[in-house]
């Protein structure tokens, strides 16, 4: 399961980083030129100042070229995981501000490979697309869905809630990155935790999107050892590390 799913990446990863599927396995480190390719998973306006990624052996960055001769110096001699250490992202951080932007945070990303049917027995609901308008500003949601509002170039696809009579436990939902990536998100309400109810969920999600013959994927942050168990215990891997330049707010 898990090498179908990476041949996929390779080939999505080439289009959101404008370089080729064998670049990101290469020996070396990769910079290319920031291009907005049809089919990019796009998680910023406009074209990208900056986005870098590994797969744990080199990284590949698509970057503005007046970064290039920046970039050049700061990849040179150096692993390609060991760019998204402390040291290389502070210096890489102290660049970007010169041009009015910051590194956002690092996610670490994951992709099915095993079976894995969902441990326990919770009421639950499904919804589909606009069907999940009635939520958008929930403050309970933040990762679930987008929020505050709905993104027109990431669209939540399907939420499942887990029921307690009429409250609602937890909720999970897909948005699709990319044509047929669905990125999966999950909040549990805080008295519902440590119950299950989290992998229950994101099991259900990730065995429907397979069975429409899309990509689950699922995405956290480096200390969020809650989300990434979650994901574990739910038949993911990781497979693949990124970041991107956002702009600094005035």
């Amino acid at each position: 399961m898990f090498n179908e799913y990476y041949e996929k990446l390779l080939h999505q990863l080439s289009i959101d980083y404008n370089c080729t599927p064998e670049d990101l396995t290469a020996k070396k480190n990769i910079i290319t030129v920031s291009k907005m390719n049809e089919g990019r998973r796009s998680y910023s306006p406009g074209k990208p100042f900056l986005q870098m990624v590994t797969l744990g052996r080199n990284t590949v960055i698509m970057a503005d070229e007046c970064l290039h001769g920046f970039l050049l110096d700061l990849v040179r001699n150096t692993e390609g995981h060991s760019l998204f250490e402390f040291d290389h992202l502070t210096k890489l951080n102290e660049e970007l501000k010169k041009y009015g932007y910051k590194i956002d945070p690092t996610h670490h990303m994951f992709l099915p490979y095993r079976e894995a049917g969902p441990a326990g027995n919770f009421r639950v609901e499904w919804l589909y697309d606009g069907e999940i308008d009635r939520f958008y500003g929930d403050e309970r949601f933040p990762n679930a869905i987008a929020f505050p509002a709905p993104c027109p170039v990431r669209p939540d696809r399907i939420v499942c809630m887990a029921m307690d009579g009429d409250n609602i436990m937890g909720m999970t939902g897909c948005s699709e990155d990319a044509p047929h990536w669905q990125q999966i998100g999950i909040d549990v309400l805080p008295e519902y935790r440590s119950k299950g109810v989290g992998s229950y969920l994101v099991s259900l999600l990730k065995n429907k999107i397979i069975e429409n013959g899309d990509v689950p994927f699922y995405g956290t942050a480096a200390a969020n050892i809650p989300s990434q168990n979650i994901a574990v215990n739910c038949g993911f891997r990781p497979a693949w590390t990124e970041t991107q330049a956002v702009k600094i707010e005035e």
